[in-house]
């Protein structure tokens, strides 16, 4: 049987492309239901605002169906989006299966291209992130430089957000490990994995925004450039939050995903 449980952990992994936040957490998720007998779960969810971008909706809306029907008793999602001013184009063709350039004919540019660019953004972001988690542990710059993925051993178990989650770091001249959060770490390197900046366990770890390895001469630019990113994320993310509050507030509307029944 499909649960809720494990639909919501599965949609735990879509993000908002533009907040670079799941959408669990930032409470976009309205309702789950289930149909055991014929495989389908449908979701509904709202976004903060009506005019939240077109190309924004759909990559959630995809990227949603696609987690859903990864699961295995799951035949087919059916996706319902809420209250947004092209929720009948989205729906219509998440569910059809259609392309965006052919839900939207007037659209310029195909929406990967759109993608691709807040992809990068979100990559840089959750390097700065699992950077400071590295030096707060006092990795020195030289060390971060040189690790590769094949030195980090990160224990999640069923929850990644678990405050007992951690990362092991084995350092190349050291002879013991470095334990440090794992969540900035296993963000970092599930977004690095996505986008192909990683491909191999001996690649290495940290890139800049151009996709080079980082050096110690250029740790600091960089570093600070991913910050730039956070800070850009960070500051939308506390914006959406507060018109999405809004809106469920006036909607008389709450997020009862963990609380529906069976």
């Amino acid at each position: 049987m499909i649960t809720r449980d494990t639909v919501r952990a599965r949609l735990d992994r879509v993000s908002d492309p533009e907040l670079d936040e799941s959408i669990v957490e930032l409470g976009y998720v309205d309702q789950i239901q289930i149909n055991d007998d014929y495989g389908v779960v449908t979701l509904a969810f709202t976004l903060p605002t009506a005019w939240c971008s077109p190309a924004f909706a759909w990559m959630m809306s995809v990227d949603a169906r696609d987690e859903i029907e990864s699961i295995a008793s799951a035949d087919r999602a059916v996706i319902c989006l809420r209250e947004h001013m092209h929720q009948h184009e989205i729906n219509e063709g998440v569910n059809a299966r259609q392309s965006f350039d052919a839900s939207f004919p007037d659209a310029d540019g195909e929406v990967a291209s759109v993608r691709a660019t807040l992809d990068d953004k979100a990559r840089l972001s959750r390097q700065y992130e699992a950077v400071e988690s590295l030096l707060e542990a006092d990795i020195t710059p030289a060390q971060i430089c040189g690790l590769t993925p094949a030195e980090i051993d990160i224990h999640t178990g069923d929850d990644r957000r678990s405050e007992d989650a951690f990362a092991a770091v084995y350092l190349e001249s050291e002879s013991f490990a470095v334990t440090v959060p794992a969540r900035p770490l296993d963000r970092y390197l599930r977004k690095a994995r996505t986008v192909e900046y990683i491909t191999s366990e001996d690649d290495t770890l940290f890139r800049t925004p151009e996709g080079e390895p980082v050096s110690v001469d250029n740790f600091d630019l960089v570093h600070r450039r991913g910050r730039l990113a956070q800070t850009n994320m960070t500051g939308q993310g506390g914006l959406c939050d507060a018109l999405n509050e809004s809106r469920r507030d006036k909607l008389n509307r709450d997020t009862p995903v963990a609380a529906d029944a069976d």
